[in-house]
C-alpha cells in the first residue's frame, strides 16, 4: 500500500478543542484521533498526500533509527523540493536513507533530536554552518512533543540538570569560518524536595508524518511489527481508561491488536481469549492496573516488570 496521509495540521494549539474521537477496542486499545472526520483524507499517491507542507514548515517524522520511518513521505518531499523545513526527530538517519535524503537536498535548515549516529553528512552541514542542530534527551524530546500537544507549554525535569543542556553554551549554528553563531540557551533551574529540574519548553510543529500499518476515518493508526507505536498512555486527561472491553471503530480491536504498550504495563492480545497481562511498571501493582483499565484481563504466569528487550 502507497503511504497514506496522517498530514492534518493537527498538532499543539492546531488541535481543535473537543474533536477528539474515543475509540472503544475489545481487549484493545482506545485511541484518540486529532481531527474531525471531515478533515481525514487518503491518499494514494505520497505526493499529493505531503501536497500542504510548504517552504518553512516543522514537521515531527516518526521513527526510530530506519526503522518505522515514513520513507515514502520523505521521498514525496524530495519530489517537492520544499525548503526551510525544521525537523524534530529521534535522529537524522544516515547519508542514503531517510532524513539524510533530505539533508542531501539541503531542504532541511533546523533539526532538533536526540541522536545523530553515523551520518556524517549532517556533522558536515552542521559545522560548515549550513544547518542548525538542536540536541535534547530522548525522553526529554518525547515529554516536549507530548506537552506540546496537550497543550502544556514547559515542564520540569531532573534530566540533563548539570549539563550543557542545563548550563547553555552548546553550539547550534556555526558560522561558515568556523565562530559560533547561535548557542543553546541556559535552562531555568528549580528545586523541588531536595533534587534540582530544569525546565524544558514544549515542541509543536505542523505536520506530523508517521508510517503506519491501518488508518481508519477517525484518525486511528495501528502500527506493525518493529515499527510499532509504544508511546500510548493508559489513560486520558480525565483519568478514564484507554483500554476499553467493546469496541465501535472499524480498524481496532482484537482482530488487528496483538500488543498493547503503555507507560503502566504491556498486555498481549489475543483473538479468542483477550488481554493478558505481561509487563508491569516498577512499582506498580497488578490492582494499580486493574483500577486505571476498562477490560478484564489474564494474568501472566511470568508477569515481569517492563524492562528493556535484551539484544
Amino acid at each position: 500500500m502507497a503511504a497514506l496521509r496522517l498530514l492534518a495540521s493537527v498538532l499543539g494549539r492546531r488541535v481543535p478543542a473537543g474533536r477528539s474521537g474515543r475509540a472503544l477496542a475489545k481487549g484493545g486499545a482506545c485511541g484518540f484521533a486529532c481531527s474531525a472526520r471531515a478533515r481525514v483524507r487518503f491518499y494514494t499517491d505520497p505526493v499529493k498526500a505531503v501536497g500542504d507542507i510548504t517552504d518553512g514548515s516543522r514537521i515531527m517524522i516518526g521513527g526510530f533509527g530506519l526503522c518505522g520511518i515514513p520513507e515514502n513521505l520523505i521521498g514525496a518531499l524530495l519530489k517537492t523540493r520544499v525548503k526551510d523545513l525544521t525537523v524534530i526527530s529521534s535522529n537524522v538517519g544516515v547519508e542514503s536513507f531517510g532524513l539524510g535524503l533530505l539533508l542531501g537536498t539541503k531542504q532541511i535548515t533546523r533539526i532538533i533530536c536526540s541522536y545523530l549516529g553515523e551520518n556524517s553528512l549532517c556533522e558536515h552541514q552542521y559545522l560548515a554552518g549550513e544547518l542548525e542542530l538542536e540536541i535534547t534527551p530522548q525522553g526529554t524530546l518525547a515529554e516536549r512533543i507530548r506537552a506540546g500537544g496537550a497543550g502544556v507549554p514547559a515542564f520540569y525535569t531532573p534530566t540533563a540538570y548539570g549539563t550543557l543542556v542545563q548550563e547553555g553554551g552548546a553550539p547550534i549554528r556555526y558560522l561558515p569560518d568556523g565562530h559560533i553563531a547561535i548557542l543553546s540557551q541556559p535552562r531555568e533551574v528549580r528545586e523541588f524536595h531536595g533534587q534540582h529540574y530544569l525546565l524544558e519548553h514544549a515542541i509543536t510543529a505542523d505536520f506530523a508524518l508517521v508510517k503506519g500499518w491501518k488508518a481508519d476515518w477517525a484518525g486511528n493508526v495501528i502500527f506493525r511489527a518493529s515499527a510499532r507505536n509504544f508511546n500510548m498512555e493508559h489513560c486520558n486527561k480525565a483519568n478514564e481508561p484507554k483500554i476499553v472491553e467493546k469496541c465501535t471503530m472499524p480498524l481496532t480491536g482484537k482482530r488487528c491488536v496483538d500488543r498493547i504498550i503503555t507507560e503502566k504495563a504491556v498486555f498481549d492480545v489475543h483473538k479468542k481469549t483477550g488481554l493478558t497481562l505481561m509487563e508491569l511498571w516498577d512499582g506498580l501493582t497488578v490492582e494499580d492496573i486493574k483500577k486505571s483499565t476498562g477490560s478484564p484481563f489474564a494474568i501472566s504466569p511470568s508477569l515481569r516488570p517492563m524492562q528493556q528487550v535484551k539484544m
